[in-house]
C-alpha cells in the first residue's frame, strides 16, 4: 500500500509502516517493522479505501438492496385479494355464460363467441397473476370444459325438462354423404318439420333405424336424439373446468408473489 493512501499522523514527527494490504472493514493490514515486530492495524477512512475493493464488495450489496426494494412493493395481503379476485371472475365468467346460453336459446354462435371472450379475458388476467405464461396456457384445458359446459348445458336441461319424447323411424339421409348428415323422421303422426342434424362421420343411426328424439314444443331447441341429451354430464364437465381454473389460480398466485418478489419477470414480457 503506498504512504500516501494511509492517515496523516498526528504528531509530526511520526512515522508509520507501510500497509501489506487492506481487509473488508477498511483496516490497514499492518507489515513488520524494522525489528520484526507486528503493527497495529490502523483504519482508513472511506476514501482511503481501494477504488477496486471498495467497488467488489459494493455491488453485490446494491443488488440485495434492489431486491429488496423491489420486494417491498409486493404486500402479500394484497396479492391474496387479487388471487380471490381472479378466481371470482373465472366462476362469473362461467355462470355468466350459462345464463347467456340460456337467454339465446337455438342460438348457439352467442353462447359459444361471449364464451371465447371470456376465456381470453381470464387468460390474461392469470398472466398477469402468475407473472409468467405457462400456467395460463395450462388454464385451456379445463377452459375448453367450461366453454362446452356452459355452451350446452342450457339446451340439453331445457330439453330434459320440458322436451317430448318421440319414438320416429329415419326415411332419409339427405346430407352431403360426407360428414355432415340431415335426417328425415317419419313418427305416429306423419313426417317430422324438422330433421335431425348430426356432424361425423359414423352417427349411431341410419336409414331405416328406429329412434327416440326429444323434441322442443316451443319449437326453440332443435329436435336431438335422446341418446345425445345429457344435461348432467354437461353440468359435470362445466364444474370440472371452474373447478381446474381454481385450482390453477390459487398456483399462479403463489408462484407469482413469489416471483414478484423475487424481482423475476419473464421474457417477452408484453403485459407489464
Amino acid at each position: 500500500m503506498p504512504r500516501h493512501l494511509l492517515p496523516a499522523p498526528t504528531d509530526p514527527g511520526a512515522t508509520l509502516a507501510p500497509c501489506r494490504g487492506v481487509d473488508i472493514a477498511g483496516l490497514c493490514l499492518p507489515g513488520e517493522g524494522d525489528d520484526g515486530s507486528r503493527r497495529r492495524p490502523t483504519r482508513l477512512s472511506g476514501t482511503q479505501v481501494v477504488p477496486g475493493l471498495a467497488a467488489a464488495y459494493a455491488a453485490p450489496v446494491a443488488e440485495v438492496n434492489m431486491r429488496k426494494m423491489r420486494g417491498g412493493t409486493v404486500d402479500r395481503g394484497m396479492y391474496f385479494v387479487f388471487t380471490l379476485a381472479v378466481v371470482a371472475v373465472g366462476w362469473i365468467i362461467a355462470a355468466a355464460n350459462t345464463g347467456i346460453s340460456y337467454l339465446a336459446l337455438g342460438m348457439n354462435v352467442i353462447p359459444i363467441t361471449t364464451g371465447f371472450v371470456g376465456c381470453l379475458v381470464f387468460l390474461i388476467l392469470l398472466r398477469l397473476l402468475h407473472c409468467a405464461w405457462w400456467l395460463a396456457v395450462l388454464s385451456v384445458v379445463p377452459a375448453v370444459s367450461v366453454l362446452v359446459g356452459s355452451v350446452q348445458y342450457a339446451p340439453e336441461a331445457t330439453l330434459d325438462t320440458r322436451g317430448v319424447r318421440v319414438i320416429v323411424r329415419i326415411t332419409e339421409d339427405s346430407g352431403d354423404g360426407g360428414s355432415a348428415h340431415r335426417f328425415t323422421l317419419v313418427g305416429q303422426s306423419g313426417k317430422l318439420t324438422e330433421t335431425l342434424d348430426y356432424s361425423g362421420n359414423h352417427p349411431g343411426w341410419g336409414v331405416g333405424d328406429r329412434i327416440e328424439v326429444i323434441r322442443d314444443p316451443e319449437g326453440v331447441v332443435p329436435l336431438e336424439a335422446s341418446s345425445d341429451v345429457d344435461p348432467d354430464s354437461q353440468l359435470g364437465a362445466l364444474v370440472m373446468g371452474v373447478a381446474g381454473w381454481t385450482a390453477i389460480t390459487l398456483l399462479a398466485g403463489r408462484r407469482g408473489f413469489i416471483r414478484r418478489r423475487a424481482g423475476r419477470r419473464p421474457a417477452f414480457d408484453h403485459f407489464g
